[in-house]
């Protein structure tokens, strides 16, 4: 089995204390009280640093524990049988990662870092463990697992329903509001995924990506600068999914 491509870090960087992490109220502590997270604490022991274009897990590799991304993005992917890459998703700051693996004790989908990039382990095992003793961690850990299956949904409803030009307009609109969610601004960010991995997650191919970003920026809706993003027109973005359920 290959060895997950990642970079060790030293033991002074190892400790890593949810309750001072700013990305909590994104992550596995929100809505948990100050006690429990100082148990959470205990348990997410260790960092990992994933450089871009490395992966963090591969599909078969064995599964031990689930990661938050504290810094950079992900996406995941898996081969299908003719040899094509299916991105299946793109993780920011704050997302967890690794839930696939669950139900086998292998994981399914590869995840690649899409930037240089930091993640919190937890140790599955453990978790189980304590969210037997911490009833709001059980209870957040379900909220994120509920967080991810209506995700999925969302995008069986934009491949199964929506045009071309309709699918990335909901893409933009849904990167829009996690940058939000993290701060940043909602109109102007960077895209760290490429158009191709865009189209495969959108099941749209790369020339058809391209013309749909011609067409937002000929029609005011958006300015493109390669993978730089403004938002012009919000509402116009938002006008073609007026019919349609959001993601």
């Amino acid at each position: 089995m290959p060895q997950r491509a990642v970079v060790p870090i030293t033991a002074e960087g190892l400790k890593t204390a949810c309750s001072q992490c700013n990305l909590q109220e994104l992550c596995l502590p929100f809505g948990m009280s100050d006690g429990d997270i100082d148990q959470l604490d205990g348990l997410v022991g260790a960092r990992r640093k994933v450089k871009r274009h490395q992966h963090l897990y591969r599909v078969g590799d064995t599964f031990e524990a689930i990661f938050a991304v504290r810094t950079g993005s992900f996406k995941t992917d898996v081969l299908l049988e003719d040899g094509r890459e299916q991105v299946t998703g793109f993780q920011m700051s704050g997302e967890i990662i690794g839930l696939d693996g669950i139900s086998t004790d292998a994981h399914t989908c590869n995840a690649v870092a899409l930037e240089d990039s930091d993640v919190c382990i937890i140790p599955f095992a453990n978790l189980e463990t304590l969210s037997r003793e911490v009833e709001s961690l059980q209870h957040q850990f379900h909220k994120v697992m509920s967080r991810e299956i209506v995700r999925d949904h969302g995008v069986m409803m934009l491949l199964g329903s929506m045009r071309a030009e309709e699918r990335l307009a909901a893409f933009l609109i849904n990167m829009s509001q996690r940058f939000t969610a993290r701060g940043f601004s909602a109109a102007e960010f960077h895209l760290r995924m490429t158009r191709e991995e865009i189209g495969s997650y959108l099941g749209l191919k790369l020339e058809t990506v391209s013309r749909a970003f011609s067409r937002f920026q000929e029609n005011g809706l958006i300015k493109v600068q390669q993978k730089h993003i403004r938002i012009v027109n919000i509402g116009g973005l938002k006008a073609l999914l007026s019919h349609l359920p959001s993601v």
